[in-house]
């Protein structure tokens, strides 16, 4: 289980991007630019969902 923050694998070297801290049943994202804004909470279920229609799309 990853609790840590970490940099999306498609943000490459440049800081514009999203941060994901992910737990067994949700998973938590921010924007790297305002960390101190928050973040938004999305179910893992959700999350694999939007993960698998984006890979999809892309492929």
């Amino acid at each position: 289980m990853n609790q840590q923050w970490h940099k999306s694998s498609y943000s490459g070297a440049n800081n514009n991007c999203v941060e994901v801290r992910e737990t067994p049943t949700v998973v938590h994202m921010r924007d790297t630019q305002n960390r101190d804004l928050g973040h938004l909470s999305f179910p893992a279920e959700e999350w694999t969902a939007l993960l698998t229609t984006t890979h999809i799309e892309q492929a």
